[in-house]
């Protein structure tokens, strides 16, 4: 087996903001034993190194100095299941809705409302993705890695994982040392359905659905992050560009006499989350343009990349939005893309 490691690649294509970097070197692998064959190389071994999934939870804020090994792992089995659960395990190279859309075709449960999220399945433990009360870590099972310097592969459990608000193990703990290769997830053969969440019910009632399925709630899904969120084959961005803040009760209740319209999440007696898009928008920043970049206009939660910004603009636009958010919410705001 021979592997192909290119250099001075250019990195646009490869990550949904549209990001003009170069990469050093860069090659792909499709199964798990080019992956290894590319750990052992001696071109690899002591180069920075970057797994690259979908590329839409990444901003390069200038060239890769190392190695970009793309994840390409492709398939999806059902490998076991029980009187209430199918266990499905999924590449990490597979698309995310691809993937999605195999298990409402299957009726494996579990997933629907996180239609049409941007990236791969690898990536999905890392981030914990979740939208209309779903996460990951509601149907995770387990999943597969290789140790990038210890060359050792490992199985991690739920509770290894680590998993919190769009967070794992893999972001902090343990980050850059795994490549994920697969995910197997615990997904239910009766649905239990999650329609009370953001503009599901009113979208179902707009479609004419009186007795949804996971069918007609992933279409619902489809259908408000479709109006709401750009394409980034049309306009380069990253989805949701900062992490819902979590505050506690005390400064909540001091927002909510200045702004009684304020929208918030109990997560605890003492805990409220607030949706960062609105604390955005009302400082302002909706629709704002900053030079090439700026903050989409239906989306104040989605910043966007007009033509040919570079990462350090987009970066730039967002610590400005973070500095001004904590000036007049003393609410300090976390990017959740990862910055590299």
């Amino acid at each position: 087996m021979s592997v192909l490691i290119e250099e001075n690649i250019l990195l646009r294509t490869f990550n949904t903001f549209g990001i003009n970097a170069n990469a050093k070197w860069f090659t792909r692998f499709n199964s798990e034993e080019t992956l290894m064959e590319l750990l052992h190389h001696p071109s690899v071994l002591y180069e920075r190194k970057l797994i690259l999934g979908g590329g839409s939870n990444i901003l390069l804020t200038g060239n890769f100095d190392g190695i970009v090994l793309k994840n390409e792992l492709k398939g999806v089995w059902l490998i076991g299941e029980e009187n209430d659960y199918y266990y499905v395990k999924a590449a990490a190279g597979e698309n995310w809705h691809s993937f999605v859309m195999t298990c409402i075709g299957n009726n494996w449960s579990g997933i629907e409302n996180l239609s049409l999220i941007p990236g791969s399945v690898g990536a999905s433990p890392m981030q914990n993705i979740g939208a209309y009360g779903v996460e990951i870590k509601d149907v995770f099972e387990s999943l597969e890695a290789y140790h990038i310097h210890e060359k050792r592969k490992k199985i991690f459990s739920f509770t290894e994982c680590m998993f919190g608000y769009r967070e794992s193990i893999f972001k902090r703990k343990e980050k850059g040392n795994w490549v994920i290769t697969s995910v197997t997830f615990r997904l239910r053969k009766n649905p239990v359905l999650h329609t009370g969440y953001g503009a599901i019910e009113d979208e179902l009632k707009m479609m004419g659905v009186k007795d949804p399925d996971i069918r007609s709630i992933s279409q619902a899904v489809i259908n408000i992050r479709s109006s709401k969120l750009p394409d980034p084959l049309k306009i380069g961005n990253a989805g949701s560009f900062f992490k819902n803040p979590i505050i506690l009760k005390s400064h909540y209740e001091q927002l909510k006499s200045s702004y009684p319209e304020i929208p918030s999440y109990a997560v605890s007696d003492s805990e409220y989350k607030l949706p960062a898009g609105w604390l955005i928008e009302k400082a302002g920043w909706k629709g704002k343009r900053q030079g090439r970049c700026g903050v989409h206009d239906r989306q104040a939660l989605v910043l966007v990349n007009y033509g040919n910004a570079t990462g350090t603009e987009i970066f730039d636009l967002s610590s400005a939005i973070i500095s001004d958010i904590l000036e007049k919410f003393g609410i300090e705001l976390e990017r959740e893309v990862n910055i590299i």
